[in-house]
């Protein structure tokens, strides 16, 4: 089958170590089940993947991906929830110490076919395309986490998010909006602030600019760049929910303004699959969908790759083999 996969590690220039080329047919074993992928969607984890983050030289070669939407044996649409937990779990997957992600341990979803627990697929509802169901199982549900389950965004609260044009981005801006918040974002260009703005945030403003007021919650990927901007916009007893470090890991903090004005800041990875239930739930019912940036043939891998890695995207890229 053709699949796009790391062949080497190289933190300079991670598209460097990946091929698109064929790769064995996933063997089916007890418990899993073989999807045919009609979709699947780019995160920045394929890029650390690449880099040499969370993976050995000695796994090599994996194929990469998380996201996908496609069809079970049983000819069932599904999606396909992307963190694998130890077969003896119960409850929230992200809390088990020995989880992984889809390309981690086991072969990704940027292929024509991938192996999955079968636990882990969930139904495709009918309103969404292959495309749109194949951006949500990493952003949109790391999004969704990060607001409603952490962050607890109620209406008729602010919600600053930082950055405008990433997955988890655009997923915050829509999801927020979509339940009653006024959105905040800062962005790089007047074009990605434009986009978000027609997203549906009420006003966007240049990174680490000055707010006109400080903001109930930050929703925060980008880490070291925007670290401190996010702790100045929160107003007392405010939270911060980060979820990644896109500019850097090693953000420092200023620890009197976190605790004189009690900011609470959260963890969060991923999402349940439950909660990705609920997300396509919600997106069926609501009629919100997904920023999809371009849709790209899978042997344009390396290309959608790029693009990411440049910071050239507005919204998710999809793969269709």
């Amino acid at each position: 089958m053709l699949a796009a996969y790391a062949t080497r590690v190289d933190p300079n220039d991670p598209i460097s170590g990946l091929v698109v080329g064929q790769r064995p047919d996933p063997e089916p074993r007890a418990g899993w089940a073989v999807v045919t992928v009609k979709a699947a969607a780019l995160n920045h984890h394929d890029l650390w993947t690449l880099r040499g983050v969370g993976i050995r030289q000695e796994q090599l070669p994996m194929i990469l991906g998380g996201d996908a939407a496609g069809i079970d044996e049983n000819g069932n649409e599904v999606v396909v929830h992307s963190v694998v937990s130890s077969p003896e779990w119960a409850g929230d997957e992200t809390l088990d110490p020995k989880r992984s992600l889809l390309s981690e341990v086991y072969d990704g979803t940027l292929a024509e076919k991938v192996l999955v627990p079968s636990r882990n697929l969930v139904p495709k509802p009918a309103s969404l395309s292959w495309a749109e169901a194949a951006c949500l199982p990493t952003a949109w549900l790391t999004a969704y986490r990060m607001l409603f389950v952490k962050a607890g965004l109620q209406p008729g609260m602010t919600v600053l998010v930082q950055g405008s044009a990433g997955g988890v981005s655009t997923a915050a801006i829509a999801l927020a909006k979509a339940a009653g918040v006024r959105v905040w974002v800062t962005g790089r260009s007047e074009q990605k602030k434009m986009a978000a703005l027609e997203l549906g945030a009420d006003q966007a403003f240049d990174p680490n600019g000055r707010l006109p007021e400080r903001v109930d919650v930050v929703i925060d990927n980008v880490g070291q760049a925007t670290w401190a901007h996010s702790l100045k916009s929160l107003k007392p007893g405010g939270t911060l929910v980060t979820c990644g470090a896109t500019s850097g890991p090693n953000p420092g903090s200023d620890l009197y303004r976190v605790f004189f004005l009690q900011l609470r800041i959260l963890g969060s990875t991923m999402g349940t699959r439950d909660e990705l239930q609920q997300l396509l739930a919600l997106l069926d019912t609501t009629g919100l969908r997904p920023m999809i940036d371009s849709v790209l043939p899978l042997e344009d891998a390396a290309a959608g790759l790029k693009r990411m890695n440049d910071g050239d995207v507005q919204g998710k890229i999809v793969l269709q083999p």
